[in-house]
């Protein structure tokens, strides 16, 4: 009985690694994507004019440092050995 617990613990534990995994991936998508989007340029009598969203910007970066810290800690428990 005591197997069976240790086990489906390790398999618990996979499975929340993968998904951090996977929420890693669609932040990460996010942050670079909010990036991209943070800022806009229009060319106006040959000069070039840049707007920035400064609170997309920082949303941006916060969703690239959530996705890093989620796939070092899905990293983490996929990497641990059973026992």
């Amino acid at each position: 009985m005591f197997i069976d617990k240790r086990l489906k613990w390790h398999d618990m534990k996979k499975a929340i690694g993968v998904i951090l995994i996977v929420a890693a991936l669609v932040l990460g998508y996010l942050g670079v994507n909010g990036l991209s989007e943070s800022s806009k340029s229009v060319e106006l009598l040959g000069m070039e004019i840049t707007a920035e969203d400064g609170s997309a910007k920082q949303n941006a970066y916060i969703e690239l440092g959530l996705g890093v810290v989620a796939l070092v800690g899905g990293l983490y428990l996929l990497g641990q050995k059973k026992g």
